[in-house]
């Protein structure tokens, strides 16, 4: 007999690999992975399309107008072993990944009548559960009543660590002490930002990974989950 699917939410600090771990599970789970994100890429390329961007900038009232005609959801692609993002029914995984629409991401996912519409739609996305997402507010906005609620968090240097070391494999030239700085005003603004502060639920699992492996991580994760879902 399959188990009972749930959601379950991840929250926690930066760097801490919140998507790493939710990927993980949706894959070992055969869960959906909810990537916010992409949803944020999706609406920005629909508007790319209807001419609502260009170089001079958004028309903010169209894309607030055009909301209501935009959906989209998410699918695991078994054979490659990825997360396939849809907008109305049509796959743009890879489309949303591509340069113009990055470049204009971020004015589409400050306004606040878009951030509305794309909880609303998480939400839907989350009525038959089986899925798996993260962020900063996921277990105390967007889906309150998850039944699993994982918040991750590490030190400051250790998260500042792995940053550094990141950053260094790819080739940057980096500064351990500014990375740091960063991660500490990064968790100051989190929790103190009006709109869906950094906030640990009362129900939520604290998972300090500080010196956990990935793999790690990934067993505890998947042992909460079957206490749960039996």
């Amino acid at each position: 007999m399959d188990r009972k699917k749930i959601i379950i939410a991840i929250d926690g600090h930066s760097s801490c690999g919140k998507s790493t771990l939710a990927k993980s599970l949706a894959r070992n789970l055969g869960y959906t992975y909810i990537d916010s994100g992409a949803m944020y890429r999706a609406v920005t390329l629909y508007a790319i399309r209807n001419g609502w961007i260009n170089n001079d900038g958004a028309d903010t009232e169209k894309i607030i107008s055009g909301l209501r005609d935009i959906r989209i959801s998410f699918k695991w692609d078994s054979i490659n072993e990825k997360n396939v993002t849809f907008l109305n029914g049509e796959n743009v995984e890879d489309k949303i990944r591509r340069l113009e629409v990055s470049q204009h991401v971020s004015p589409v996912s400050t306004i606040p009548e878009v951030r509305e519409e794309m909880v609303k739609q998480q939400r839907e996305n989350g009525k038959s559960k089986g899925i798996v997402m993260d962020g900063r507010d996921i277990g105390t906005v967007v889906f309150p009543d998850a039944e699993l609620k994982i918040f991750m968090t590490a030190s400051p240097e250790i998260r500042a660590q792995r940053r550094y070391l990141e950053l260094k494999e790819k080739g940057d030239v980096v500064d351990f002490n500014g990375i740091l700085k960063n991660v500490n005003e990064r968790d100051t603004i989190d929790s103190e930002r009006k709109t869906s502060p950094l906030k640990k639920a009362d129900d939520a699992i604290v998972l300090d990974n500080s010196f956990l492996t990935r793999k790690e991580q990934l067993e505890w994760a998947l042992i909460k989950v079957k206490e749960i879902t039996g």
